[in-house]
């Protein structure tokens, strides 16, 4: 399995096509996931012709945690270093340019590296990715996420076995009890994500259990180059829940900006093919 050491830690990931005009999009799992959330989602993205890059962050799926991943977790430096992660990962797949597809937590990283690197970012989707909140994350949490692992249904406990291994338990604990990127006090992505240059669409559920579809309004209006579409009678995990859907309008989105792509043409020289087996979970 591939694996690139950052910072000490080995960063699992997944690298699917050659370099071709159409370009790089680089995957961002929610705070829950890893790599296998994209299964169903990535094959329409390889079929027209993108290169893709999804990866496991520090702590998730078949990355290393660390020594001292738990306080990481909840530190400042989950964000920065978050970013830091990224770039390194990128840089060593000789990547220049590229779009980010980010999911929920994924979004804030997606947001984050995007503020600081503005001039490697063609153009970036983020879905169900909260904006601010009006009380601190751990008592939002605790609202939303009641149930310990143990207390979990089985198909449910399943699926975060098969993303984290032996460490389900002790990673879903934790995830439910803080935020991650979003962190542990009051959040807000506003000042962020009005650093963020590149067009970015907004991609919102209109019946997520977690965050209202205001959040995803407020998210649109905070960009730039800000584009907002929703899915109708659909759940937080947009990629689970309507993935058809899903796919279509982030390719429309990146269709209709692809003439940046073209003023820049320097995407990379390095072909990548760490990952030759199907897209399967």
């Amino acid at each position: 399995m591939p694996h690139e050491r950052i910072n000490g830690i080995l960063i699992y990931y997944e690298c699917y096509g050659d370099a071709t005009e159409k370009g790089d999009i680089v995957f961002l799992h929610h705070g829950m996931g890893c790599t296998k959330i994209w299964k169903d989602i990535c094959p329409a993205f390889l079929k027209k012709g993108y290169r893709l890059l999804m990866y496991d962050r520090r702590g998730y799926g078949r990355s290393e945690a660390g020594q001292g991943f738990m306080d990481f977790y909840v530190s400042d430096r989950f964000r920065t270093e978050s970013v830091e992660e990224m770039h390194c990962l990128i840089s060593a797949m000789g990547i220049k340019r590229f779009h980010i597809i980010g999911q929920c937590e994924g979004g804030v990283v997606g947001a984050d590296y995007a503020a600081r690197h503005p001039d490697q970012v063609e153009s970036m989707v983020i879905s169900s990715t909260q904006c601010f909140s009006r009380v601190p994350m751990v008592e939002k949490n605790a609202s939303h996420f009641p149930m310990a692992f143990a207390e979990l249904d089985v198909e449910l406990r399943q699926k975060m076995t098969e993303w984290h291994g032996e460490r389900a338990e002790v990673l879903f604990n934790q995830f439910r009890r803080f935020g991650g990127a979003y962190g542990t006090g009051i959040f807000d992505l506003r000042p962020v994500l009005s650093s963020v240059r590149c067009p970015t669409l907004v991609l919102y559920p209109d019946r997520s259990s977690i965050f209202e579809v205001e959040q995803g309004v407020a998210m649109y209006r905070s960009l730039p180059q800000g584009e907002l579409a929703v899915l109708p009678k659909c759940g937080h995990n947009t990629y689970q829940y309507r993935p058809e859907e899903y796919v279509r309008t982030a390719l429309d989105f990146f269709a209709r900006h692809e003439d940046l792509a073209q003023e820049t043409p320097e995407m990379t020289g390095m072909s990548c093919l760490a990952v030759k087996a199907p897209l399967a979970g």
